[in-house]
């Protein structure tokens, strides 16, 4: 016997089996997680189980979204260089320079970011992908906040048009890396406002 369904009455859809919806809050549980891990351990000595442990979610969440460690630190890399730093637009060239780089100068003193990156960097003189990865993100990242910058100062006359972007994107961001993720000093009191000044004069000889 069958029972009747009212006129215009569509049939409820059952889920497909096995399908499964990821939980954003799960998701980004497993990326504060992978950052703890990459600060505490490193990469190498990183794991599923130990990510999934300190989430607090089962392996089986990691592997639906990852498949191995690889791709999760390739895949938060990567959303690292879209996500970019935010434009300084303070209405002068060396204002702007000297934003970025109190902001930039915050991130990179960052007890996680201050382990990561240099971490980051010795995996990724042993693996290809790491190392594009990390290359990419550090560029993009970068490399729109530089460019912004230059064109602001050119539409405002500050600087010249044509100016080298990628010499400029050199100028802007090598100093500041350099002294703080490969030589990892102490930046002296006024050090950022005297970069930022000097930056901005490097360049005007563009």
């Amino acid at each position: 016997m069958t029972t009747s369904r009212p006129q215009g009455e569509q049939p409820r859809r059952r889920a497909p089996a096995g399908a499964a919806v990821l939980r954003e809050d799960v998701t980004e549980a497993i990326r504060a997680a992978v950052f703890g891990e990459l600060a505490s351990v490193g990469y190498a000595r990183m794991s599923i189980e130990g990510i999934a442990r300190r989430a607090g979610v089962g392996k089986t969440a990691v592997y639906r979204r990852w498949r191995s460690k690889l791709h999760l630190v390739l895949d938060l890399v990567s959303a690292i260089a879209v996500q970019g730093l935010p434009a300084p637009d303070t209405g002068s060239l060396e204002g702007d320079l000297r934003l970025l780089y109190e902001v930039t100068s915050r991130a990179l003193r960052h007890p996680v970011a201050s382990q990561i990156i240099p971490d980051l960097q010795a995996e990724a003189a042993r693996n290809p992908e790491i190392a594009e990865a990390l290359q990419k993100a550090l560029r993009e990242g970068q490399h729109g906040v530089a460019s912004g910058i230059v064109r602001a100062a050119v539409d405002r006359g500050e600087l010249r048009p044509g100016a080298d972007e990628d010499l400029a994107l050199d100028l802007v961001s090598g100093p500041l890396y350099w002294r703080s993720v490969v030589v990892r000093a102490d930046l002296p009191k006024g050090y950022l406002g005297r970069l930022a000044e000097v930056t901005a004069a490097g360049l005007r000889a563009l």
